[in-house]
This record gives C-alpha cells, structure tokens and sequence, in this order.
C-alpha cells in the first residue's frame, strides 16, 4: 500500500511521491526499463496528484514497470481489503535466460 485517505499520491518520471515527500522504496521494488514514459500516453511513470478517497487506499506493485495497479484501476475500497500478505508465494523476473526469470529464493518468504 503506497497512500491511504487523505494522502496526495503523484508519480515524477518514475519517482512515487507521498504528500510531496520521495518513497524510499528502493528495497522493496524493482524498476527494469530504464526508459520513462509520458503521463500523457500511459500512467505508468507519469502519474497525478491524486488524492485518496476517504475509505480507499492507493496500492502499487513491487514490479512497478510491469504493475497494474491503482495507477491503471484506480483506488480499492476498504471493504475490499480481507486480509494482509504475509508470504510471498509468486516471484518473476522475466529478464535474461528462461531458466532464470523464476525467483526461487523468494518463494515462502515472509513479507517484514
């Protein structure tokens, strides 16, 4: 989850911005094109201000250059929220040799 109600959320040339503040999301994320591209084609690194909803959150994937997420679908209500991750059961890279692009040292792992 990047922003909860209230939180001004805005993406600059593939920075995330919380109420004007830089996430440090750097340990948790990865970024693989280095290529950035215009808010005005696609919100992928371009993205806001938007203001989250009273009751909605504002989540992003941690494969932000391949994530469809609030930035593509919008806010996710609270009522829609069941539970929290507590294991990562599903990790890909997608980069370099076939053999490769499954992260088998991710699997099972606990999410801190």
């Amino acid at each position: 989850m990047v922003g909860t109600p209230g939180d001004t959320i805005q993406l600059r040339n593939k920075a995330v911005l919380v109420n004007g503040v830089p996430l440090d999301d750097k340990s948790f994320t990865q970024r693989i094109d280095p290529g950035v591209i215009d808010g005005t084609i696609n919100p992928r690194d371009n993205f806001g201000p938007v203001t989250v909803p009273d009751g909605s959150y504002f989540v992003m994937g941690d494969n932000r250059d391949q994530s469809l997420d609030s930035r593509f679908w919008g806010f996710v209500r609270e009522e829609k929220i069941r539970g929290r991750a507590f294991r990562i059961y599903w990790s890909w890279n997608g980069q370099g040799q076939m053999t490769e692009w499954v992260r088998w040292e991710r699997f099972g792992k606990a999410i801190q």
